[in-house]
């Protein structure tokens, strides 16, 4: 027998209760939950039974996130649509009002509740045809009428200017039988310097017949021509401090004509030759030396002819042959032109005027055609020469050699009583008001001219 005390009675076994759960706490709780009762579980929260997911609140946290990502986004969208159907201020005939960006000219009637009347349909003869069936408005954008096909196209981004009134009134479809309306000229002022202050654009007169109803109408004059004007004139140098005269030499090139050269580069001078067209083939090298040296090149026409005595095609030819020549043998163009024997009709401007830039003459003529020796040619010069003016010189076979003994003496006595000797487009350019009238560097006609037709009248010559 054991030698121990035991705590409990030897006679009866000690009683154990039933733990079915193996003895865990849990286990008695579910014992003691009714059959049928529904029990919230502690991870369960109050969203109801979860399927999946780990951890405390995981679901939950992507479904925060998820509405607020739609939110964030439907917001985005919402700025989107504000912003591309905001409010623009415009003025609106003469009136500051709000339209949505980018709306046509149809939209702004409607949105704003204008209602302009339309014009109508007119027979050619003027009488109504239709009421109501011209155009539905007129608009001007910024000053700028809108045809129909813009107007619905252009798209207001805000501050423009935009006034619609009623619409126009239009005629029937017809057929025009047009008669264009030639510009006369009249060649005004007087002087040295002749160039086309206006150019001519013809008119147009119109019949029409009508489609719809067949009138027959005379609509007269529909355009007007403008007539072409020829400005005669001076020059006269903008700087009162300063003085200018230009040397002019005809006729060459002559066998002078690089000793005349070579005279102006040594006493740095330059001055303007004019050349006969005919006579630079045999001589280009003359023409080549006076491009090179900074000199000016004109042309008196092809050959030694009176351009008054041509009609329209013979003096074109005359002129185009010129230039061409000179081109061909200094690669370059000139544009300006002194007629032989200075002689230059109304009708040759109105044949010609196109081809040259000005036509140049003289204000001093030195005389040395009369072979009166070189003093008698300084002289000549020095006591006639004022500020502005053009001399005449000749360069051709039988004057070249006076011409070129009396140049040294020439541009010094000019120089000693102040002026500078410059080419005929330095001239020109030394007068403010005529250099932006003259282009020597472009001819052609103007886009939109055309040459004019002289109106029946006595006609009359450029001369010196």
């Amino acid at each position: 027998m054991p030698n121990h005390i035991t705590s409990y009675s030897t006679n009866a076994r000690p009683r154990y209760r039933k733990n079915p759960g193996n003895q865990l706490p849990s286990g008695r709780r579910r014992q003691q939950r009714r059959k049928g009762a529904q029990y919230l579980r502690r991870s369960q929260g109050f969203g109801g039974r979860r399927r999946s997911g780990r951890g405390c609140g995981g679901n939950d946290r992507k479904t925060y996130a998820l509405i607020i990502v739609g939110c964030a986004f439907l917001l985005f969208v919402a700025s989107i649509v504000w912003y591309a159907n905001r409010s623009v201020e415009i003025t609106l005939n003469g009136e500051a009002a709000k339209v949505r960006i980018h709306s046509n000219i149809e939209r702004v009637i409607a949105d704003q509740g204008l209602e302009p009347s339309a014009g109508d349909l007119l027979a050619v003869d003027g009488s109504v045809l239709k009421k109501g069936a011209g155009t539905a408005y007129t608009a001007e954008l910024d000053g700028e009428s809108l045809s129909a096909e813009k107007a619905a196209s252009v798209e207001l981004e805000g501050g423009e200017e935009l006034t619609i009134k009623d619409g126009e009134n239009v005629f029937e479809e017809h057929d025009v039988a047009a008669t264009e309306i030639q510009p006369t000229l009249t060649v005004e002022g007087t002087g040295p310097v002749a160039y086309v202050e206006t150019w001519g654009q013809a008119g147009r007169s119109e019949v029409w017949t009508g489609r719809e109803t067949g009138m027959v109408v005379d609509k007269g004059v529909v355009k007007e021509p403008v007539n072409a004007v020829v400005t005669c004139t001076s020059v006269l140098p903008s700087k009162k401090d300063a003085k200018y005269v230009a040397l002019t030499f005809d006729e060459g090139p002559s066998a002078q004509t690089e000793q005349i050269v070579q005279i102006l580069r040594e006493k740095d001078a330059r001055a303007t030759f004019f050349v006969e067209g005919d006579k630079v083939s045999s001589n280009a090298a003359a023409v080549r030396a006076i491009a090179a040296s900074g000199n000016e090149l004109g042309v008196n026409a092809y050959s030694d002819t009176d351009l008054t005595e041509l009609d329209a095609s013979h003096v074109r030819d005359q002129l185009t042959q010129a230039f061409a020549a000179v081109e061909d043998a200094a690669n370059t163009t000139p544009t300006l032109l002194r007629p032989p024997f200075a002689a230059f009709s109304n009708q040759n401007w109105a044949d010609a005027m196109d081809l040259v830039s000005a036509v140049i003459t003289w204000s001093v003529d030195s005389g040395d055609w009369l072979l009166q020796g070189a003093t008698s040619v300084v002289d000549t010069v020095v006591g006639s020469v004022s500020n502005g003016d053009i001399v005449l010189l000749t360069d051709n076979d039988a004057t070249a050699a006076q011409t070129v003994e009396a140049l040294p003496q020439l541009i010094d006595r000019l120089r000693e009583n102040g002026y500078s000797l410059v080419t005929l487009s330095e001239l020109i350019a030394a007068d403010k008001d005529l250099r932006d009238l003259i282009d020597v560097n472009n001819v052609g006609l103007p886009k939109g001219a055309s040459l004019p037709k002289l109106e029946e009248q006595p006609d009359s010559e450029l001369s010196e």
